[in-house]
């Protein structure tokens, strides 16, 4: 009895012994393994990359080698749609390498990551209200935008850096803007003046603010509130003075204009 079990107990091991999966990357170098790796990323094959480049981190573990694969990982997994594996691959390089040569391509990546361009300014995504869109992802795209060019003003990152910076601003105007104008034409005078103060507030540079201004005197006009809206107004004349906003429109208590500004794409 008991041979038979034993016989049968070495049957199944030697079964499951031989349905394990061969690695086949088990005889090659890490170095020869990460170059594979990269020659697949150049032909746009980033799943067999992904593949080689989680071998190579594993195998090199200790190394700048190791490093360099949890970097071309990140950006494999983004650019395979894996968005939130590359940001928790980029996080945790961060954390345990924040002295690393590379950082600021690092931050940068990890801004492109969160970078999107159907968001805000230049949205058009279809049927979907820029009120109803989440604009975290571009504030954090923004920081770690701000991270490169703050830390590493002199890396060949850090003017693209800028650029996206620079767009992100308009959009998140440009969204608390539409946010104000939905408000202002549904009667909602004061969550209107809320976000209109909003982007004024922090925005101040971005060219949306200058509806901001505008919807800002409407509502406080609506509101009874003439000494603000004098003020909102004082500053459109004095920031914008050929602004089409000031044809009259708040002192003959007129309503948003019907053509959309130039900035304003949904």
């Amino acid at each position: 009895m008991h041979a038979g079990w034993l016989a049968l107990f070495l049957s199944v091991a030697l079964t499951a012994c031989g349905s394990t999966p061969k690695d086949e990357f088990a005889t090659t170098p890490p170095d020869k393994l990460y170059a594979d790796a990269k020659d697949d990323a150049a032909e746009g094959n980033y799943e067999s990359a992904l593949k080689k480049l989680e071998k190579v981190e594993a195998r090199a573990s200790g190394t700048l080698l190791s490093q360099q694969a949890q970097i071309d990982l990140a950006y494999a997994y983004f650019r395979t749609g894996e968005k939130a594996q590359a940001l928790a691959k980029l996080d945790r390089f961060i954390r345990l390498h924040p002295t690393s040569p590379a950082m600021d391509y690092v931050y940068y990546l990890q801004g492109l990551i969160n970078f999107n361009e159907n968001l805000g300014l230049f949205g058009r995504v279809a049927n979907q209200d820029l009120s109803e869109r989440d604009q975290q992802a571009s504030r954090d795209a923004y920081e770690s935008f701000k991270q490169v060019v703050d830390r590493f003003p002199t890396s060949k990152y850090a003017e693209d850096a800028r650029l996206r910076m620079n767009h992100i601003v308009n959009s998140l105007a440009a969204g608390e803007v539409h946010v104000a104008r939905y408000y202002l034409r549904r009667g909602a005078y004061v969550a209107a003046a809320n976000r209109a103060q909003a982007a004024v507030t922090e925005y101040r540079q971005s060219p949306a603010i200058e509806e901001g201004l505008y919807i800002l005197a409407q509502s406080y006009d609506k509101l009874g509130l003439e000494p603000l809206r004098d003020d909102a107004l004082r500053i459109l004349k004095q920031s914008f003075p050929n602004s089409r906003f000031l044809d009259g429109s708040v002192a003959a208590r007129g309503t948003v204009p019907a053509k959309k500004p130039w900035y304003q794409f949904w």
